[in-house]
Parts: C-alpha cells; structure tokens; sequence
C-alpha cells in the first residue's frame, strides 16, 4: 500500500508541473526582448495633409513611409485634396479617415478653427492626433506638434530680401507678398516674423499688396502678373510657400523681369533650387518635410505601442530653417532639395 501511494503521489506531482508549463505558455507570446504581442501589433497611421500633390507634403509622405518600414508592422496611408488646399476640401477627407479608425493620425490643419473639430473627434474615438506642420488652436487633445521655425523663416526672408533690394535708410521700397491661405499657421507665422522683421529692421520697406493661391501655382502666377501691373515700382517679392514661389517664378519669366524684381521664396521643391541656381531666386527657404512625416509616425507609432500614452512624448518639436542662396554649395543643395515622391 505504501508503494502505491507513493506512485500516486508521483504521478499528481508530474500532472501539476505539465499543468503549470501549459498555463506559461497559454498566454500573450512575447518577443525575444520580452515586448508583448499589443505592443508589436500592426498599426495604421493615417496622414491628413491639405495639398496632396504639393511637393512638400509629397516629401512628407516619403518620410513617413520610410520610418514606417523601419518601425516595423506598420502601415501608412496619405491623403488630400489634389487641387485645392483649404478646409471645405479637408474637412471630407479627415471624415473618411476617421470612420476608418486609424492607430494615430498625422494631420496638417488648413485652418486652426475649422479642423478643431475633428482633433475632437479623434478623441473621442481614442485615435491619437499629431499635428505636423501647421496646428488648430487649441493644443490640449493634440500629442505633439512637429513643425518648421515659421517666424523665424519670415524674418530671414526679410532680411534676405532686404540685401538682395540694396537695402538703404531713408529709402521706400515697395514688396508683395504670396500666400496659400489667410489663416494656416504656417502662412500666418511667416507672415508675422516676415512683418516683424521689417518693421524692427528695414522701415522703409512696404507691403504694398498680398494675395492668396490656395496652393494652386496657376492662381500664384495671376496674382503675381496682376501686381507687376498694378506697382511697376514693384522691388521685391516674397512668396510664402513653395506654390507662390513656382507661380511667382513663372510670372517673372514670362515678362522679363528676373533679377530687376528680387524674389525670396519658401520650399526646395526641385524646380525652384533648378531656378534658384539660374537665378530666377534670390534665396530659398528650405524645411525638412521629410524629417517631419519620419517624426510624426515615430511619435504615434510610440504613443500606441504604449496604449496611447504621452509619456516620453515633447509636446512641440520644432525644426529649423536652412537659407539656401548663390553661395550655397552644391553638395547642400542637394542635400536640402525637397525628396521626390516614393509612390
């Protein structure tokens, strides 16, 4: 009796232990670095933007896929309206995208207003929102902005004007000035350090006239024609995003007027440095748009990973501008030239 009961005993000991292996391995499998399998789940980060065929924008989405591919099970979409940036045009979009329920959204507002709802709205619906380079106003539901240093490039652009006019005291010169849109951040900002500048430095120098193109190269290029007619004494202009700088390009062209009108333009588009080394440009302001879709997927790809935390996460990222002008070497114009679309 005394041997059975030890055979027993032995054989419930080794049933628990096979019970108790089986319990370890039932649950979440783990990587080899001992991450869970909700934090290397597939991702969809979804990217909002308010031009989709702007090189600038298309730059961004080069970004974003690449960091996508080394984060690894991730997936990026991109959209935008490819005509006409503004938020009647965005708003649709954004829409759609939120009905897909995205892991994180990447959005670059039209309009600081007019887009607050939908950060909303992503909230609500537990999607993370990055805004990438311009904001709504309101920051609070937002996980980070990521963006160019846009006052501090309407100030270089003035002073980069102002040596290019021959700049003297007690002197009046007359400048236009390009936009996309009357309330983006990005066009507001340039156009605030733009002012700034001008009014601290070079007083002699007026804004005469300021028209907007709602990113389509076509309407910059009437504007442009419209005001060499209406200020023949027209010195300089400033165009304030890569759209107005083509459009504005074209116009100077085509009346004869490169180089007498002094032109400072924002964007590396490939186009404009190939104009800028022709000196159709004075200078151009280039970002780093590529760099802004790479971070803004690192930041959401983290933020999900994490079960939508902010921990670890800056709330403003902010990017600095390069001049690029006749001195730049060639070496730094290509490296500052806006990437081309991967696709």
């Amino acid at each position: 009796m005394r041997s059975k009961l030890k055979q027993v005993i032995a054989a419930t000991a080794v049933g628990a232990t096979i019970l108790s292996l089986t319990a370890c391995s039932s649950g979440s499998p783990s990587s080899p670095d001992g991450a869970s399998s909700a934090a290397q789940k597939n991702l969809s980060i979804a990217i909002v933007v308010g031009s989709s065929s702007d090189p600038f924008f298309q730059a961004m989405k080069v970004g974003a896929t690449e960091e996508a591919t080394a984060q690894g099970n991730v997936t990026v979409t991109y959209q935008g309206d490819a005509n006409t940036y503004s938020p009647a045009t965005q708003i649709p979009v954004v829409n759609q995208v939120l009905a897909q329920k995205p892991d994180g959204l990447a959005l670059a507002p039209t309009d600081p207003v007019a887009l607050q709802a939908a950060v909303t709205r992503a909230k609500a619906a537990g999607i993370p929102v990055v805004n990438v380079d311009s904001k709504v106003n309101d920051q609070t539901d937002v996980l980070s902005f990521i963006t160019g240093n846009n006052q501090d490039g309407g100030a270089k652009a003035a002073d980069a004007l102002a040596g290019a006019i021959g700049y003297q005291d007690g002197q009046s010169y007359e400048v236009a000035v390009g936009l996309t849109s009357a309330t983006a951040t990005t066009n507001t900002d340039r156009l605030a350090g733009f002012k700034n500048q001008l009014a601290a430095k070079y007083p002699g120098i007026k804004i005469v006239t300021t028209g907007y193109s709602q990113a389509n190269p076509a309407t910059a290029n009437t504007n442009i024609n419209n005001w060499l007619t209406a200020y023949p004494n027209l010195s300089g202009i400033f165009a304030i995003d890569g759209t107005n700088a083509s459009g504005a390009a074209s116009a100077l062209q085509a009346k004869g007027l490169v180089g007498k009108v002094k032109l400072i333009g924002y964007d590396a588009y490939k186009t404009n440095v190939a104009l800028l080394q022709q000196g159709v440009f004075t200078a151009l302001i280039s970002q780093d748009p590529a760099q802004e879709g790479r971070l803004a997927v690192q930041t959401l790809v983290k933020s999900a990973r994490a079960d939508n935390s902010a921990d670890g996460i800056e709330k403003t990222v902010t990017l600095p501008n390069i001049i690029l002008d006749k001195n730049t070497s060639a070496a730094d114009l290509q490296k500052y030239t806006y990437v081309q679309n991967a696709g």
